[in-house]
């Protein structure tokens, strides 16, 4: 038999996936507590027994699947021995997302929700800072002039990538990877 404690971690882990369900599905403002509940699959006030608003649960939902993705750099960065295979590892990782698979969706929904949330532009500027800082830290490690506006163009190639998809499936990994590369590498090196 669960704990109480154990109970009221499950009902924030359901309602948080409820909402970044929901923010996909619906868009970030069309999301209400009624909605939320009958997705977790529990009673209306819980909804703010767990946290103070909506906004703020929608909040916490979109900024931790965000962190997921971006935890997801450690691992393809740790398995590349060069910048052209960072950079072919990263691209492939693309072709996950289609540009309207919740997951695009999602991070579309709160990139454009953080234009008129200042706390929510700080906590998603956050997520993003982190994921270039760890981006440039491996490109200079590995050679990569000027890394940390390198790092700043590449996260920003990905994120663009993504919307294009959505209009455009033809937009892939295998397609941007030699561009990519020649972007990101000395000649030299990319003929290895």
């Amino acid at each position: 038999m669960p704990t109480p404690a154990e109970r009221g971690e499950e009902v924030r882990r359901r309602l948080l996936a409820a909402a970044a369900e929901l923010i996909a599905e619906h868009g970030w403002s069309a999301v209400r507590t009624r909605m939320l509940a009958e997705r977790a699959g529990v009673a209306g006030g819980l909804v703010h027994y767990h946290f103070s608003s909506v906004r703020e649960l929608l909040t916490k939902a979109a900024t931790g699947a965000m962190r997921e993705v971006a935890a997801s750099l450690g691992p393809t960065l740790a398995r590349a021995r060069t910048p052209k295979e960072a950079v072919e590892s990263l691209a492939a990782s693309l072709d996950a997302f289609t540009g309207t698979d919740p997951v695009s969706v999602l991070f579309l929904e709160t990139y454009l929700a953080s234009l008129r949330d200042p706390e929510l532009r700080a906590e998603v500027a956050e997520i993003i800072t982190d994921f270039r800082t760890r981006l440039a830290a491996w490109l200079g490690e590995h050679g990569v002039e000027e890394p940390e506006v390198t790092a700043a163009v590449l996260a920003s190639a990905i994120d663009g990538l993504v919307m294009q998809r959505a209009l455009d499936p033809a937009v892939t990994g295998t397609a941007v990877t030699p561009v990519l590369v020649r972007m990101l590498t000395p000649a030299t090196e990319r003929e290895e």
